[in-house]
Parts: structure tokens; sequence; C-alpha cells
């Protein structure tokens, strides 16, 4: 059975939490008073009973040792997973002064151990079914699974067509007149590829009317785009002419599904970052791994119905013993998570850093194999936060080179707990680069010190 037998610290706790606001509520709740009946057992489980408004105390569990990270129940009436309480029993556990003690499984209560026993019990099953339907069970029909692939396929190159026709109109009519015909243009361009069954081209086509209000130099940002959805169009259009890893590329940025498809790499996994992006209908969560075998990086991804946070959860600093299949495509970053040979556990390992002009160049290498590429995930070593006038840079301790933070980034107040830590000094810090900066995610202090999130 798996154990786990080191605990986490407070930002690695805090890292779960869906918004600042629980962030927040859950760290009023990381101390003893509210607490009782507390404890954690040897095979990862936490229990407590909180203290609420009502004369019944709050019943709160965590399971530790999750195949997919974390999980939480508690009787509270909160939507949010992780609620307050369960943020702020964490937080008591995590703090190692005795206040949620460790015992024996037989000592955990009956309420919270048959919650954790029945979430192992479904898990098993549902492995087991997964092992089954791989090994050979009963399959659809090929002959019918391709008919459909290609009536896909017809419907998307129509989208496709029909997308360059519009495209060509706009370019004939003049830029401005983008302008002028409002978002509405957009919005039904959108709505005729969610027909033609290519998300891809839909989001790309949406992001394409808030342009014309995004403030001065917007004409020069509009053609941009529209020069990457024609081309991504024709990369569609011409697919079977392009290499098999550029082709699927193509074939996932236009929205068609993929699947993992190995061979799965085994290592030990360091959760680099994780951070959720939502609109109305869907929250995506992703999470950057680096392999300290392997030294390569993966991704995550994980979704959540909208305002309900995804299952999966990986806090910053942790790592873990696991098994990842790569999806298709010129990179391979994108990965699914598979047998879990350890629950996750904190680590002081960090990823090697990069000079900024490396980093640079990465993503210019990258965008050869994938033009649509916004940003590469990059750790840069030795770099401080330097103002630059009214913005900021990570400026390079050993060169004379520096990369520009992405306007999002200063909009957050990681960018202030970014330049705390590092007081001057010089920071290994984790993020993703690309077109329009360094966008900063987690960061370590020079030489030693644990892993600090900063979305």
């Amino acid at each position: 059975m798996n154990r786990q037998g080191v605990r986490w610290t407070a930002d690695q706790v805090l890292a779960l939490a869906p918004d600042v606001a629980s962030r927040a509520a859950g760290s009023k709740l990381g101390a003893a008073g509210p607490w009782s009946g507390a404890g954690s057992s040897g095979e990862g489980t936490v229990w407590g009973q909180c203290k609420g408004s009502g004369g019944t105390p709050y019943r709160t569990a965590v399971d530790l040792a999750g195949a997919a990270g974390p999980a939480f129940t508690c009787s509270c009436p909160s939507r949010k997973f992780p609620c307050k309480h369960a943020l702020g029993l964490l937080l008591l556990w995590a703090s190692g002064d005795g206040a949620v003690p460790e015992g024996p499984e037989e000592e955990v209560p009956d309420w919270a151990g048959q919650w954790a026993r029945e979430r192992r019990e479904r898990a098993a099953k549902e492995r087991a079914e997964e092992g089954g339907a791989s090994g050979g069970g009963a399959t659809a029909d090929p002959e019918a699974a391709r008919r459909r692939a290609e009536r896909r396929a017809e419907r998307v190159t129509a989208g496709a067509t029909e997308l360059e026709q519009r495209l060509a109109d706009l370019l004939r009519g003049g830029l401005a007149s983008a302008e002028q015909a409002g978002y509405g243009l957009w919005e039904e361009t959108a709505a005729r590829m969610v027909d033609a069954q290519a998300p891809g081209l839909a989001a790309r086509v949406r992001e394409l009317g808030a342009i014309p209000a995004s403030g001065p130099g917007w004409p020069v940002r509009l053609l941009e785009e529209c020069a990457l959805l024609h081309l991504l169009d024709q990369g569609w259009l011409r697919r079977e002419l392009l290499p098999d890893d550029l082709a699927a590329t193509v074939r996932s940025r236009v929205g068609l599904p993929a699947s993992a498809d190995g061979p799965p790499v085994r290592d030990r996994w360091l959760v680099l970052a994780q951070y959720d992006t939502g609109d109305p209908k869907l929250t995506t969560r992703r999470i950057w791994l680096h392999g300290t075998g392997s030294d390569r990086t993966a991704l995550l991804l994980s979704y959540g119905a909208a305002g309900r946070a995804p299952d999966l959860a990986l806090p910053v600093g942790l790592a873990l013993d696991a098994e990842l299949t790569p999806y298709p495509g010129a990179h391979r970053l994108r990965a699914a998570l598979g047998e879990q040979f350890t629950p996750p556990s904190p680590t002081s390992v960090r990823p090697r850093g990069l000079s900024t002009a490396q980093a640079a160049a990465r993503y210019g290498e990258a965008l050869r194999h994938d033009p649509w590429l916004d940003a590469v995930p990059v750790t840069l070593g030795g770099v401080i936060p330097t103002p630059d006038g009214d913005t900021w840079q990570l400026a390079d301790a050993h060169e004379d080179t520096a990369l520009p933070l992405t306007p999002a980034a200063h909009n957050r107040a990681g960018l202030w707990r970014l330049t705390a830590l590092s007081g001057g000094a010089p920071l290994t810090v984790f993020g993703e680069c690309g077109h329009q900066g360094f966008h900063p995610l987690t960061a370590w202090p020079d030489g030693a010190g644990e892993a600090v999130p900063l979305t």
C-alpha cells in the first residue's frame, strides 16, 4: 500500500485552492482552534471536524494517496473543490505541530475510512476495466470508425475552404472593414466552423473578433493572426504532403481528437506548475511536469465543468514516480498520466536552468515545427527580476541579455512575490516563453530552497 510519509509545505497546499478567496479563507482555518478529532493515517488519509456556524461540525477528509492526486470530501454546502475546510485541514496537517497526529489505519473514523476505501476500490476497478479494454476485449467496428473519420474530415475541409474565402474577402476589402463590422462577423464565422466540426478553427476565429478593440497597432496584430489562420487552413488542405508529426500537429490545432499513443515513459516527475484557465463552459487545468531522469517536460490537461475545479490536482514542488504516455504531435509535450507507483511527495530537486538567450532560441526552434505555438515551457537559471521603464523583465545575471515579462504577468500578485523572493539576487524560474515574452509560473531561490508557486 502506498504511504504518504512526508508532509507538504503550506505553499503546496495553497496551490490547490480553486481561487484567491478560497486561499484566504482556507488560511484562516489552518489553526487548531476550530478543529476537533483531527488525525492522519500512514495510508494517506487526513480527517477532522471543523466548527461552523451551525451546531454540527463539518466532517472533512482528504485522500492524499489518490491515483489522480489528492481528493476531498466535506459535509459543508460549498461547491468549490477543495473547499476552505479541506484547505484548512491540510494546512493544519502540513504544519506538523501535532494538531493532526498520525496513527494506525484502525483509528480512522468510519465516515472518513469508508469514503477513502470506496474511492480506492472504485479507482482500482476503473484501472482493471481500462486494462481489459486495451488487452484485446471487444472493440468497435474499425470500418465504421473509418467512415466516421472520413465524414468528419470532409466537413472540416469544407469549413477550411469557406474560411479561406472569408479571409480573402476581408483582405480584399481592407482591414478597416473588420472594425466596422464588429464582433458579430467573427461570431457567425466561428459558428460555421463549429458546424464543420473544427472547434480549433472556431476558437481562433473568435480570437480575431477581439483584436480590433485591443488598442493601438491592432491592424498589425490582426494581419498576423489572419496569416497564421491561413497557414493552418492550408496545412489542413495539404495535410497529405506534410511529415507525420506536423500533420498530427495540424489535426490537433484544427480540433480533431487524438489519443495518447505511447510508448509510456516511467520517471520521477517533478510538478513544475499548475494553473487554471476558464470560459463560461469549461475550466482547463494545465500541469507542467519535469522528468528528473529523462530531462523531458510534459503537460497534463484536466477539465472541469464551469465553476468546478478539475479532478486532477498535483501541487507544485511534489514529485511522483509514474508513467506518462505522450500524445502525437511535433513536440509531444502533452501526455496522459498512467500508473502511479508512489503518491506525490516533496522533493528538493529542480530542473536545470537555461540562459535567457537559450530560452529565446528554444522558442524559435519550436516554431519551425509548430508555427501556431504561443509559448514553450522553459526553466531559466540565474535571472533577476528588473524594472524596465513601466514594465518588468528577467535579466540574465551572467549575460547581457533579458526577457520581458508578458503583459499578463504584470497584472498578477505573482510578480511581487517573484521580486520579493529575489530581493535583487538571482533565481531559478520556470515559465512559458513565447512571442509576448516570458510568463513566470514557479521560482526557486538561488542555491537551496523550496519551489514557490507564482500563480
